[in-house]
């Protein structure tokens, strides 16, 4: 099934369940002035759109957290596997190329990209788009507004994502030449590409 393609409009005050905040022209947080706010902020899950305005969402609720927590094991044990590249957990930000500033619930960087940054970039928002993400739905989020993100990851040079929406039971899976498929009561999902090799066991996470 190939999805159809929607315009983004994460700027446009529709975020993923949490409260969108609009701030440009009246305020403009920079890279550094974000962090800060994030470091002082450290229970909520706060991202920045492409535009400048801000999403804020609440903590997990118990079952959207052992779902995260079981896609993170999953990818971090095939990671540690391999040694081909690094697993990062939800409270992980990344600085995209369009100016972003997201937090996927899972995600994969290639090593040698991860190493040919400094110690400094390392420790505060990584300044790259991951290259592989996965989004989890939970109960409070918009499908759509989570399908305009992943467009986005996408767009910003992910290779490959994977957004699990287990109210339905479906994943969405998404790849950087544009194409898209859904996938309805899947037992287990593979990676592709760089990632050959890696299978996310659903029976868990259904």
């Amino acid at each position: 099934m190939t999805l159809p393609s929607r315009p983004a409009d994460l700027d446009e005050g529709r975020d993923a369940g949490g409260l969108f905040l609009t701030l440009p022209p009246v305020v403009q947080l920079d890279d550094e002035q974000f962090y800060e706010l994030c470091r002082l902020n450290r229970e909520l899950r706060i991202e920045r759109a492409a535009g400048g305005g801000l999403s804020i969402m609440p903590p997990a609720g118990g079952d959207t957290s052992r779902r995260n927590a079981e896609i993170a094991r999953q990818l971090g044990n095939w990671a540690a596997r391999t040694g081909t590249g690094t697993c990062f957990d939800s409270s992980c930000g990344f600085v995209l190329p369009n100016g972003a500033i997201r937090s996927p619930d899972a995600s994969w960087v290639l090593r040698e990209r991860l190493n040919a940054l400094t110690e400094r970039q390392r420790s505060r928002f990584l300044p790259l788009c991951p290259d592989f993400v996965v989004e989890l739905r939970s109960p409070t989020d918009s499908l759509a507004a989570l399908q305009d993100k992943m467009r986005e990851y996408m767009d910003n040079g992910a290779g490959l994502g994977w957004l699990i929406d287990p109210l339905r039971r479906e994943v969405f899976v998404y790849r950087p030449d544009g194409s898209s498929e859904c996938l309805r009561a899947p037992e287990h999902v593979s990676a592709e590409l760089r990632m050959a090799g890696f299978r996310l066991e659903l029976h868990e996470i259904w």
